[in-house]
């Protein structure tokens, strides 16, 4: 082992948390009480979540840089992901990080999120430093918090060391960090005193050549494709001549044409960079995620990043419907495809494989909602496109047939424990654990197959009136549990193109739940709404009353139509069944039948009730 030096000037920690649990409001005040802002300066709040999705959903999605200066040391962090379908950022962000900051809800403790994450920054040897924060809410409990985290911790085997972590309670939103939760704080210096303290500095061998995992890829329009990741030996200069090093021992020369660092939420150019930052390099067009980036005369390769194997999958293929091609800027499926092959390349969670089908490909991820915002991110950059039902990734050992199971967490009122407990032993789900803390709630566990909880989410907020909470977490495979429904209700179906009008529909309304309004679009196989029975129904939405010359008192009356809630995308995806498509346009989401034609989806039926 070779004598190792550290890099004092430096700290790399990444901020790891459940979705909620406020990252964003920390560093925010980070940002203001490092100098960085001034105190008098306008900012937007949530100033890491850049994306536009971000801001709209509230959540961190993609894993994200920026430094601030504590006592002349430069303090490299790195927003994390709090949502288990965006693990691949998660440990991609960890793997540049020399220590993480775990902050927990003082109310709400640890969810299994905070498991996700805490697992992979121990697996990641980093150094912890746990903040509770929100101890201002009412409802704050930061003695039982602690005591579950230690839990947590001990579930996990970690280690003595692990266990003796630095401890600080927190109001982020506030700015003000405390060493308990009694006391007056002001401000977030114990933090970063803290950090300094605790966090070690970059290590790194004086002796060894310059060395560089690539964590993350950028595009500019002006210097091409970015590589960014941390430095873990020796140093660089703008022109050095570099090589690459790829998966299968792949070699490929580079010149470094720019090198930039990270100085607050922005990026300057430098002419050196030193051992332990965090940089983004320019200068190659052909690279990847987990490539090392190293000396021309002893190329020396790092460890790959690791990301766990994905465990669903869509279908993408080309939209032909009628309506197809009508509101998207990019519908050839020759551009689709490139697209999904570019974002393999940026993200490492999200893999791609070819179908029988021609114009269609299969695209694997982490969950239902990470292949969401993919597609939502697709659609406003002007895609059109269509995507099947999300399906589970199966796996076979010894002729056993193994599914993903979520580990489930659920907060609902007492009153509620009922019907959640029924809805999910219907979908295959056993209760593991079950907490009623006297005050009216109840946190229950379950270990539920992964493909039971396509389309629940909903479902559960209905029965629960809006009050309940599900978090969910990948527990690993298990054996097959049976089949089971994905939904217990039938479809409404267009038989004829058209637009809609009230008079149809305001008859239609007892059949179920509606998804057109009047004037919208309609045709052949375009699903209009959900049936109240089992099977599928086909309808005439485009039926106009008809008009004679005799008039009856009562019968001219406008119809009155039932107000319809507009259907979003992660709903229409949960909603479709196997032989159903979700049409994706950059203005429109609609549902449709796989085959159009209802002569040759019953033509199917009887030729597949035949064979069988």
């Amino acid at each position: 082992m070779p004598n190792m030096d550290t890099n004092e000037s430096l700290r790399n920690i990444a901020l790891i948390a459940h979705v909620d649990h406020g990252k964003p409001p920390l560093v925010d005040a980070m940002f203001r009480q490092s100098g960085l802002i001034r105190a008098d300066q306008e900012i937007d709040e949530r100033l890491m979540d850049t994306m536009e999705l971000e801001k709209e959903r509230g959540i961190t999605i993609a894993a994200k840089n920026c430094s601030v200066v504590w006592k002349g040391v430069r303090i490299n962090i790195i927003d994390t992901p709090g949502h288990a379908d965006f693990g691949g950022e998660v440990e991609r962000a960890l793997s540049m990080a020399d220590g993480a900051i775990l902050l927990v809800d003082a109310s709400e403790g640890p969810l299994p999120q905070t498991r996700f994450v805490l697992k992979k920054a121990l697996e990641s040897d980093l150094k912890i430093i746990v903040v509770i924060n929100k101890i201002d809410r009412r409802d704050a409990r930061p003695e039982e918090v602690l005591d579950e985290i230690y839990d947590l911790l001990i579930d996990m085997d970690a280690r003595d060391e692990q266990l003796e972590f630095p401890l600080l309670y927190a109001v982020g939103r506030d700015g003000i960090a405390m060493k308990t939760p009694g006391e007056e704080g002001c401000n977030l210096h114990l933090l970063f005193d803290t950090i300094l303290e605790k966090i070690p500095g970059p290590a790194y061998d004086p002796g060894a050549p310059f060395q560089m995992l690539v964590s993350d890829l950028g595009y500019s329009d002006y210097l091409g494709r970015l590589a960014v990741g941390k430095i873990f030996n020796g140093t660089a200069r703008s022109n050095d001549s570099l090589v690459c090093l790829g998966e299968n021992g792949r070699n490929l020369p580079l010149k470094v044409t720019k090198l930039q660092v990270y100085r607050g939420m922005q990026l300057k150019d430098t002419l050196k960079v030193q051992t332990g930052d965090i940089v983004v390099l320019a200068g190659i067009e052909d690279v990847k995620i987990g490539d090392t980036i190293c000396n021309q005369q002893s190329p020396q390769a790092l460890a790959r990043i690791n990301v766990d194997e994905p465990t669903v999958s869509m279908t993408f293929s080309f939209n032909d419907s009628p309506l197809g091609g009508r509101e998207g800027k990019y519908i050839q499926f020759s551009r689709i495809r490139q697209r999904l092959l570019k974002e393999t390349l940026i993200n490492v969670a999200i893999g791609v494989e070819r179908t029988a089908e021609r114009d269609s490909i299969l695209v694997m991820g982490r969950g239902e909602f990470q292949l969401a915002i993919l597609i939502e991110t697709m659609r406003r950059e002007g895609f059109e496109f269509c995507v099947g039902r999300p399906e589970v990734i199966y796996r076979w050992e010894n002729g056993e047939k193994l599914e993903p199971i979520e580990r489930l967490m659920v907060d609902c009122e007492e009153r509620f424990l009922g019907v959640v407990t029924e809805k999910l032993s219907l979908r295959k789900g056993k209760m593991t654990t079950l907490v009623n803390n006297g005050k009216g709630r109840v946190r229950i566990e379950f270990s539920v197959p992964a493909r039971t909880l396509i389309g629940y989410r909903d479902e559960f907020l209905t029965d629960t009136r809006g009050t309940g909470i599900m978090h969910s977490l990948f527990d690993g495979y298990g054996q097959y549990r049976g089949d089971c429904p994905s939904r217990f209700t039938g479809s409404i179906v267009a038989d004829r193109s058209g637009n809609a009008v009230p008079y149809a529909l305001f008859n239609l309304e007892p059949r179920g739940r509606l998804f057109a309004v009047p004037g919208d679009s309609v045709y052949e196989g375009m699903i209009i709404g959900e049936h109240n029975r089992g099977q599928d129904i086909n309808v005439n939405p485009c039926k106009e009353k008809k008009l004679t010359n005799m008039r009856a008192s009562g019968k001219d009356d406008n119809v009155i139509l039932s107000p319809i809630k507009p259907i979003t995308l992660e709903q229409t995806i949960s909603f479709i069944r196997d032989d159903e498509l979700v049409e994706i346009t950059p203005r429109s989401v609609r549902m449709r039948k796989a085959v159009l034609s209802a002569q040759k989806r019953y033509s199917g039926r009887g030729l597949e009730a035949r064979k069988n």
